[in-house]
């Protein structure tokens, strides 16, 4: 344990707790969500900040599912929470709980709070209850439910969790002060009726929690030191206290934090779960998806998304990080890691006259640059090839310095070549092949006589082209904000129609035959790129990661030459 490290509120928090031995010492952290969807970018940075606080002070840290909605809540989302973690790099170990693990626990404090009279059963409908709470200028008008005896309360909560009642008939509540300045102190509900399958306990319970009252009591059994959450429970914590000194149990410490945001993302599960339900995408691990399932499938790193969470910290203010941010990250990374092949996404046919038709090279090209150790491969080189449909013009404008009619280039680690003709389809006049000539004494990229060409490109040989689809993906929302809309328009008329670019003949380099599923590569000139889940025997599919423009480096790069 030490000062030393990079500082954040929280982390002082944490060292001041140890140096007064407020915990005895103790540092124990939890990730606690909810299994109605999957997570997303945003809960990467809450698993980074429980895991890693808990890490460095030699801690730990539970994984607790806060499974109190039974109707909203599946054990396909517990499995792939469950996979998420374990994929960004963190272990509970034998540390797996869950909030229905506490139910009879809960009940039996429930009931205590009757009996002290801080709690009582109402009968006001869910609208009721929000029409009795006031405004923030005015104050709660108490239940006429409110002043039940002790007894009479027992015994319909105890009806209650037999089952006698229908959903929303009846529910209980704290009873605090209903003309508190907190809207959440104003007599809270802590049980609801639901006739629902729980995932776990099936039919054995009827009511359930809310979070408000299972949340800090789950921490206070599982002896949380710091319980990490996101600004939005900041005015909550009054309400996590009082339950805890009215039972006058265990009492962890409640700490907020800035929740993540970014531009042109939504981190809401409910909108996202819209997004599924509505065909908007092709499920929660859609590569479009901020879930970090779909992160993954995209081919993101857990390195870079632990690397961009340490970079943007944590602070009591929320604000709005750029996109831009997690994709340098992410760049950064692959750069290092990913090998270097040759793809063409758009493949135009490049037939070379005068090299011999029969006659196949291999060519010496470096895997990372990046990284020695990486080594290089051989790459066939034949007469006939395949380049970008970009990378020739048969009228080009000015500053153009790719293949046109006369002009010489560079192939990568293989000849100049020198277009001398082009065919074209009869009906349309599009160009479908074109004609060069290459210069044998400029083999591996550099000429003898010392002349000089302004432009190199990629090919991959047409005789060993590797087929596959390519899936080329922008922001999924146009906007920064997704979230501002028209009147009478939500959030799903800012969808990007341009969101997803299925290129179904890429060709690629033989070395690419066989990559497996989740393998990253750079194609060059191209970007970064992911072997997709769909990829079968004979037919690979690779989704876009990142392109190799790096928007973030360019706004760093500017500003410290402002400095």
């Amino acid at each position: 344990m030490s000062a030393d490290g990079p500082s954040n509120f929280i982390r002082d928090i944490i060292l001041d707790d140890l140096q007064s031995n407020k915990f005895g010492g103790r540092v124990q952290t939890r990730f606690p969500p909810e299994p109605n969807g999957y997570l997303h970018i945003g809960h990467a940075k809450s698993i980074c900040l429980n895991f890693g606080l808990a890490a460095e002070f030699g801690g730990k840290t539970n994984l607790r599912f806060d499974d109190t909605n039974p109707e909203k809540e599946e054990t396909e989302y517990v499995d792939s929470i469950m996979e998420t973690v374990k994929w960004l790099g963190f272990d509970w170990e034998d540390r797996l709980f869950y909030a229905s693990d506490y139910f009879g626990q809960l009940y039996e404090w429930a009931v205590q709070l009757i009996r002290k009279e801080k709690a009582y059963v109402c009968d006001l409908t869910a609208d009721q209850v929000r029409q009795y709470r006031g405004t923030l200028t005015e104050p709660g008008r108490e239940s006429p439910y409110r002043h039940r005896s002790v007894e009479e309360n027992t015994d319909l909560f105890a009806r209650m969790r037999t089952g006698e009642f229908p959903d929303g008939s009846r529910t209980l509540r704290a009873k605090i002060d209903m003309a508190s300045p907190n809207l959440n102190l104003r007599d809270p509900v802590m049980y609801r009726i639901v006739h629902a399958e729980h995932h776990r306990t099936g039919a054995q319970w009827c009511i359930y929690p809310m979070y408000d009252f299972a949340h800090g009591q789950s921490d206070s059994v599982e002896r949380i030191t710091h319980s990490i959450c996101t600004l939005e429970f900041e005015d909550h914590r009054p309400l996590y206290d009082w339950y805890l000194e009215q039972l006058g149990i265990y009492h962890p410490q409640q700490i907020e934090f800035d929740r993540l945001n970014l531009t042109y993302t939504l981190l809401s599960k409910r909108k996202l779960l819209t997004l599924v339900e509505q065909g908007r995408v092709s499920g929660w691990d859609d590569p479009r998806m901020p879930t970090l399932a779909g992160i993954k499938r995209r081919g993101y790193t857990p390195e870079a998304i632990r690397n961009f969470c340490n970079a943007i910290g944590v602070s009591k203010t929320n604000g709005t990080i750029e996109l831009a941010l997690l994709e340098h990250h992410v760049r950064e990374d692959l750069n290092k890691r990913a090998p270097r092949s040759m793809a063409v996404l758009r493949p135009l046919r490049v037939v070379i006259d005068n090299y011999p038709e029969r006659q196949v090279e291999e060519m010496e090209a470096v895997n990372n640059p990046e990284d020695a150790a990486a080594g290089t491969r051989q790459v066939p080189f034949s007469r006939v090839l395949y380049i970008e449909q970009d990378d020739f013009r048969e009228d080009p404008p000015k500053q153009y310095y790719r293949l046109s009619p006369g002009r010489e280039v560079r192939l990568r680690y293989a000849y100049f070549v020198t277009c001398t003709g082009v065919v074209k389809d009869e009906k349309t006049g599009e160009v479908r092949e074109i004609h060069c000539t290459y210069d044998p004494a400029t083999r591996g990229g550099n000429a003898p006589d010392g002349r000089k060409v302004k432009s190199t490109i990629h090919w991959v040989s047409a005789a060993h082209a590797v087929d596959a689809e390519v899936r080329l993906y922008d922001n999924l929302f146009l906007k920064e904000n997704p979230n501002e809309t028209a009147e009478g328009e939500d959030f799903t008329a800012n969808l990007n129609p341009q969101s997803l670019e299925v290129l179904p003949q890429a060709k690629l380099e033989p070395s690419l035959a066989g990559a497996p599923v989740g393998s990253r590569h750079q194609f060059e000139r191209m970007g970064y790129f992911c072997v997709d889940p769909d990829s079968a025997a004979g037919r690979l599919v690779f989704n876009r990661t990142a392109g190799l423009r790096d928007t973030w480096a360019r706004i760093e790069k500017r500003e410290k030459g402002k400095a």
